[in-house]
């Protein structure tokens, strides 16, 4: 089994990141260097928190063979390849080697690729392919050109940073820095910017993430503050679909001034071609046209690409508000339907609608509407309490620790208690599952809280493959930068980083490619030992939710309880969602409708063409060629009208009726108004035109 497990851990992680890309991205439409880099950067991430749990309890093997040599008569030393007889003895006498050994020379060399992979991805990389990807360039070389231009300002501050280390270093000859040192200094300049940015929101996370599942367990709650989100979503809908519109208008006056002969005009294609619809634009009725440089005046290529960054812009927050909109519609009509069920005696979950999602077999043969309203009326409320009292505790034990973790004569940091507690007898399969499971909840924290904040509203993770280029290398450049400070200080806190418990024991492989932070003494001894303790501020902080209320004096509307304005946003969340049930409802009525209808007269329709074939024949053999030519005529203008006659009452029963269109009478203004007659455009290409017959 001796590096068996490292390589099981390797292919089952980069299949889960590979699963979860293609749960948030689109394979088909975004391009190949986004997806690699996204998934790059995911798969990374997740093998640093997957394979420390086994560099740990390498390492405690490890410390144990060195204990062995300095005391070879407490402790023998038998290898063997599991642990079963560990618990049996009430006082360890013998160092087992744990099931997911990992040999010497393997961890440091694997620790170091992946490390500075990931740092080149965060730092350089990256941010290079955000700009890259929003560039508005219509070339390879003027995307790569803007991408070096917007990050020359970000790559300048650290070549400036770094130059102002090296001279300093220069200037004082007491100092002689090799090149491990100053690769320590770099490491340590990383690790603790991501250490600041951690414990804020790790302050966030550890009261949101319990709060979040205890006030899911409330009944109605959940269902209020979604009415508060749709009342705040519709308001950015509808200023993302404003903000197309008026980029739209600038780009049709831009194609009429642009002929399809200007040598600009492969740019102005460029712009259309983009997921934007294209045929709200219209077209030119003179677009084919010479153009005439006396005549007009012409953008320059600068403005263009200016345009088309407006452009892709615009079109990324349109989708992205659209999406979101879908999926938040979907949560409050089942949270209603919830709310319905619960008082229902038949004990069966009835929908108001079907899902739009196809059922999976699991789904249809154990997951009965039963089955469904037991867990969703009556045992989901207590597994969610239970498990916000879990996760309450978990975070009470990880500020504590946090705030403590520096004492080793006692040790008060509980997780080195557990492990020094597992190690004594060398349960290595604990050791790993309880690193794990912590690391786990720590990242989900951090995380959860980096998007529920969303920075500016500039990224989104989106499920069903509706997450844009730049949320998705956003997540991967932010994943980079906190997971290693992340497990750096949960060695601490579990007392396996000597350079912050000052215990001379075996240090992980991980720790070694970090440098001995005795380099820079004022961050080891200070910084990462004392900072760690805002964790107890911020997180008292969030319990009174004070940022909440400093965001909602300072006009940005939160969601608190006791407010007016709170109250009027529930109202207005509750009548969207009112309304697009009515138009979801009006859908469904009509589409039964044409069910009915086709069900009713679809074998009239069928008797009506067998007869029309039957009385053909017979009129054919009835015809004489000895009959006159008037009497010829006459039968046939009297086969004519007959035929004729047939055809009108065939047309009004293949007809099917007519119902009300919710997609022409919109009740949002914006998309109302987005039908507007676009000047220049021919009246035969209008697409509320070419709609008149779709119900027939």
């Amino acid at each position: 089994m001796s590096g068996a497990a490292l390589g099981i851990e390797i292919v089952v992680v980069f299949f889960l990141a590979l699963f979860l890309l293609h749960r948030y991205a689109d394979f088909r439409k975004q391009q190949r260097m986004v997806l690699f880099g996204t998934l790059l950067a995911w798969y990374l991430c997740f093998l640093i928190v997957f394979i420390l749990p086994l560099d740990i309890s390498t390492t405690i093997y490890k410390q144990c063979k060195i204990d062995h040599e300095e005391h070879p008569a407490v402790l023998p030393v038998i290898p063997l390849l599991s642990n079963q007889t560990a618990g049996n003895s009430t006082m360890a006498t013998v160092c087992y080697k744990p099931w997911s050994y990992i040999p010497d020379g393997i961890m440091p060399v694997f620790w170091r690729v992946v490390y500075w992979t990931s740092q080149c991805l965060t730092w350089l990389l990256l941010p290079f392919m955000q700009s890259y990807a929003r560039s508005g360039g219509f070339s390879i070389t003027g995307k790569i050109k803007t991408a070096l231009i917007e990050n020359a300002i970000y790559y300048g501050t650290y070549l400036l940073i770094f130059g102002s280390l090296l001279i300093y270093v220069a200037v004082h000859p007491q100092w002689h820095l090799s090149w491990y040192e100053l690769q320590t200094i770099g490491i340590t300049a990383a690790n603790t910017w991501g250490l600041f940015l951690l414990v804020l929101l790790l302050g966030y996370g550890l009261v949101e993430i319990p709060r979040s599942y205890w006030n899911a367990s409330r009944r109605g709650h959940l269902l209020i503050k979604t009415y508060f989100k749709a009342a705040k979503l519709m308001t950015e809908k509808a200023d993302a679909q404003e903000n197309l519109e008026d980029v739209m208008e600038e780009v049709r006056k831009v194609q009429e001034s642009i002929k399809y002969n200007h040598p600009l005009r492969k740019y102005i294609d460029t712009v259309l071609r983009k997921e934007c619809d294209v045929e709200k634009m219209g077209r030119n009725m003179d677009d084919y046209e010479d153009f005439d440089d006396k005549q007009n005046t012409y953008p320059s290529e600068k403005s263009l690409v200016k345009l088309h960054k407006q452009v892709i812009y615009a079109v990324q927050r349109h989708n992205r508000t659209r999406v979101q909109w879908l999926i938040l519609l979907q949560q409050a009509m089942h949270l209603e339907d919830v709310a319905k069920n619960e008082t229902s005696s038949a004990h069966q979950f009835v929908r108001s609608f079907p899902s739009t999602e196809p059922t999976s077999w699991l789904s249809r043969y154990f997951y009965t509407p039963t089955v469904e309203w037991y867990w969703e009326c009556l045992l989901k409320h207590w597994f969610y309490r239970l498990l916000a009292v879990v996760l309450s505790l978990f975070s009470v034990a990880v500020v504590w620790s946090e705030c403590t973790f520096f004492s080793t004569r006692p040790v008060l940091s509980l997780f080195a208690v557990f492990i020094q507690l597992a190690e004594r007898d060398y349960n290595y399969l604990y050791i790993e599952m309880a690193c794990f499971i912590t690391i786990f909840f720590l990242c989900t924290c951090v995380y959860s809280t980096v998007f529920r904040i969303r920075v500016f509203n500039y990224y989104y993770l989106a499920s069903h493959h509706q997450t844009d280029a730049y949320s998705l290398q956003f997540s991967g450049m932010l994943f980079c930068r906190l997971t290693p400070p992340l497990c750096l200080n949960f060695l601490g806190l579990i007392h396996m980083d000597s350079a912050i418990s000052h215990q001379q024991k075996e240090q992980t492989a991980y720790t070694s490619i970090m440098g001995s932070m005795r380099v820079l003494s004022f961050i080891a001894n200070g910084f990462y030992i004392y900072y760690p303790m805002l964790i107890l501020l911020l997180c008292i902080a969030t319990y009174f939710s004070l940022g909440t209320r400093c965001l909602n004096l300072l006009g940005f509307q939160q969601f608190v309880g006791d407010n007016e304005m709170t109250s009027d946003l529930i109202d207005e969340g509750k009548e969207l969602i009112r309304r697009e049930k009515r138009k979801l409802q009006r859908i469904e009525d009509g589409e039964n409708r044409r069910r009915e209808w086709k069900e009713r007269y679809g074998n009239t329709r069928e008797d009506t063409a067998r007869n029309r074939i039957r009385n053909e024949a017979a009129e054919m053999t009835e015809t004489n060629y000895s009959d006159t030519v008037p009497n010829t005529r006459q039968a046939k203008y009297s086969r004519t009208g007959r035929g004729t006659e047939r055809d009108s009452i065939e047309l009004l029963q293949d007809a099917e009726p007519l119902d009300f269109n919710a997609e022409t009478l919109s009740d949002d203004p914006l998309e109302a108004g987005s039908t507007r007659h676009v000047p220049g455009r021919y009246l035969s290409m209008s697409s509320s035109r070419s709609r008149i017959f779709d119900d027939v």
